[in-house]
């Protein structure tokens, strides 16, 4: 057994569960239940209420994360202490939007003098972009970014440039690149012109196959298409820790920005991974991003576990996937602009948390990351939600919505708050036989076929759902939003003792995917793979089934 499932508060847990009553005699039982299971903090709002859980339960939970000594682990993170134990690594994504006076130290150096330089440089340079004043090879201004990257150097910056539509520069459209597929990049450039187009390149070793493929194509066609390699450094940024590549390849040294080894790239968003973001929203929106971030994180450190917003939705999470075997987890978002947002946080979560052993290397006996997914409301409800409230499996949602919307149009949003809001009551609620044969009543129906459509229409509640509401979606309130999960996804892996900060599982991909374009790209026969590997290497390279 791991050290987890020895503890008191695991068995008292597991006891405790099993007797639990159903969420509607909770809330009958105590009308103050949403009183005492809900929090505001960094202008956002849980309301925790719709979980199996009573007073005993978050009690246990509580003694869960104190025995697995959970606020000492916070502290390690924000002091820069090696967590990330396979690579060797500090874990300080949450100093990129530290304060100028802040001291975190790595290898004895305080790394916040080279985060503020280096968003003084990517101030400067949207500046530059977004006035005009950066010109194309033939001197007009840049009307388009395509960013080109994969991973965490893709999506943190895909998302949240869409999910701040709003706040976007009318003199300048995105595009992001990061599937090797041709037809991703090709689409792409033929909606922008050579002249006043901008490419940024996001890799830290500028070698990561997918992006210097993509890299490599756009530099080709940008050549193509008028350039020449002289003009290359008026074109081609790169974020990367690679200064030599990047400077050979013809990118001007005063245009390429680092990246840091205590950053994963999942976490990177906030660094100048996000150059796409304050390109488009511009740098005073993006530092107010980091400010949002900035105050979950200092709410996840100061304030007491009872009390903290991230450790509350991650002991949710453990409990039930380790004591309700529910193997995913529902992400709805009732806000056009964030619909994005599961795909981002599936990433933050799956590639953190998919771990089969201990920070030791003993295998876990209990289960770990969940499978997350999800979607926009209104649309699922006429889709999956039909899984989610009558389906066998237990799947834990979150909703969020913003209680004002950017563009208010008639009666859309109020609707739209009434299906987010009655959603999360049906799964709470439910509906009983006797109900359900009600309802029927006055119908020319027999009492038999009354009988056979109520057992159809009976959902057994009992559902549990968090839901976060803010004011409107800004990029303050949306940093805090995503640092929440991010320290969510940090209270889970804390707790479980594993490594949530390495993906050993990406890495042997890669190096397979590898070998396998050896393969496809020799004039000799597979043969040295496995059977169905052979087979599907020959069949691709004949071009023909």
């Amino acid at each position: 057994m791991t050290k987890l499932t020895q503890q008191d508060a695991w068995a008292q847990l597991e006891a405790q569960t099993a007797k639990l009553p159903h969420m509607r005699e909770l809330f009958e039982a105590d009308p103050q239940r949403f009183d005492k299971m809900s929090l505001s903090a960094c202008g956002l709002l849980l309301d925790y209420s719709k979980n199996r859980a009573d007073e005993q339960t978050l009690t246990q939970l509580f003694e869960l994360a104190k025995s697995a000594k959970l606020s000492d682990k916070i502290r390690a993170m924000f002091n820069g202490e090696i967590i990330n134990n396979t690579e060797k690594r500090a874990v300080l994504h949450t100093a990129l939007r530290a304060e100028t006076d802040e001291v975190i130290l790595v290898d004895g150096q305080n790394i916040v003098p080279e985060v503020k330089q280096t968003q003084a440089k990517m101030a400067k340079f949207v500046e530059a972009v977004t006035s005009g004043e950066w010109k194309g090879y033939t001197g007009k201004a840049i009307t388009d970014i395509v960013s080109i990257g994969i991973g965490g150097s893709f999506l943190g910056p895909k998302i949240v440039t869409q999910a701040l539509r709003p706040y976007w520069n009318p003199a300048l459209k995105c595009h992001f690149v990061a599937n090797v597929d041709a037809t991703s990049l090709c689409e792409k450039l033929r909606l922008v012109d050579p002249e006043t187009t901008l490419f940024v390149m996001s890799s830290k070793s500028f070698g990561t196959q997918e992006t210097l493929t993509n890299t490599l194509s756009a530099k080709a066609w940008f050549l193509e298409n008028g350039g020449t390699q002289a003009d290359i450094a008026k074109h081609f940024v790169a974020v990367t820790s690679n200064v030599a590549k990047a400077t050979e390849f013809g990118m001007d040294a005063d245009n390429i920005f680092p990246m840091w080894d205590w950053v994963g790239g999942r976490y990177s968003l906030w660094s100048a991974i996000g150059l796409p973001i304050a390109l488009l929203i511009g740098m005073d929106n993006f530092y107010q991003l980091l400010a949002g971030a900035k105050s979950m994180d200092k709410h996840f450190v100061e304030a007491p576990l009872e009390q903290n917003m991230p450790v509350i939705m991650g002991l949710f999470s453990l409990l039930y996937g380790n004591f309700y075997q529910a193997q995913s987890h529902v992400v709805l978002t009732y806000d056009h602009y964030l619909r994005g947002l599961p795909a981002y946080f599936q990433q933050l979560d799956m590639e953190s948390n998919g771990k089969s052993v201990t920070l030791n290397g003993d295998s876990v006996d209990h289960a770990t990351g969940p499978v997350i997914w999800g979607g926009e409301g209104t649309n699922g409800q006429h889709a999956y939600h039909q899984l989610l409230h009558q389906g066998t499996a237990l799947i834990p949602a979150d909703f969020i919505l913003p209680l004002q919307s950017h563009n208010p149009l008639g009666e859309h949003h109020v609707q739209l708050a009434s299906n987010c809001f009655g959603q999360t009551q049906a799964l709470m609620q439910g509906r009983t036989f006797d109900e359900a044969l009600a309802e029927l009543d006055g119908s020319s129906l027999s009492q038999e076929e009354k009988a056979l459509i109520a057992k159809h229409k009976v959902m057994d509640g009992n559902k549990p759902s968090n839901t976060l509401l803010m004011d409107k979606l800004t990029p303050e309130t949306l940093g805090a939003l995503i640092a929440l999960y991010e320290h969510r996804t940090f209270v889970q892996g804390a707790l479980w003792d594993i490594n949530s900060f390495d993906q050993w599982g990406v890495e042997l991909g890669k190096t397979l995917g590898n070998d396998v374009l050896a393969r496809l790209q020799s004039d000799e026969e597979a043969k040295a793979l496995d059977a169905s590997s052979n087979a599907l290497i020959n069949l691709f390279r004949r071009g023909h089934i």
